[in-house]
């Protein structure tokens, strides 16, 4: 069982930055794919980033491709999404979520993919 608490959210103006932490409890963080979703009012949870085990691959959404970077440290069993030039249209809830049984592959959107979800945070970009 692993549990995933995210913090890091807020408000901020379009253009600003934000880091997401997602601290993971167990000892086995090390082996899992991680990723961020995010969901706003009305809409389905989509994809946002995913980076498989030991960091070496990463894969992005194309609305947050060249803005967003995940990133982990598995010494501190915490993955991050650092998230720059924000846009009002990112404004949502985000996620992280663990994958335990892909750890390796990097293109996994679907939800359906993951095990373990945290209680998300919310991040608000006003114009």
């Amino acid at each position: 069982q692993v549990q995933l608490v995210e913090s890091g959210g807020g408000l901020v103006q379009a253009g600003g930055s934000l880091r997401l932490s997602c601290a993971a409890s167990g000892r086995t963080f090390s082996s899992y794919a991680m990723g961020w979703f995010r969901q706003a009012p009305g809409k389905e949870r989509e994809f946002v980033a995913r980076i498989t085990y030991n960091g070496g691959r990463t894969w992005y959404a194309d609305s947050v491709k060249g803005r967003f970077t995940i990133s982990r440290d598995n010494a501190k069993n915490t993955v991050y999404l650092q998230m720059n030039s924000l846009k009002p249209e990112d404004t949502a809830v985000y996620y992280c979520a663990a994958d335990s049984t892909y750890p390796s592959i990097v293109v996994l959107t679907t939800t359906g993919r993951y095990d373990y979800w945290g209680q998300g945070t919310q991040v608000t970009v006003s114009s």
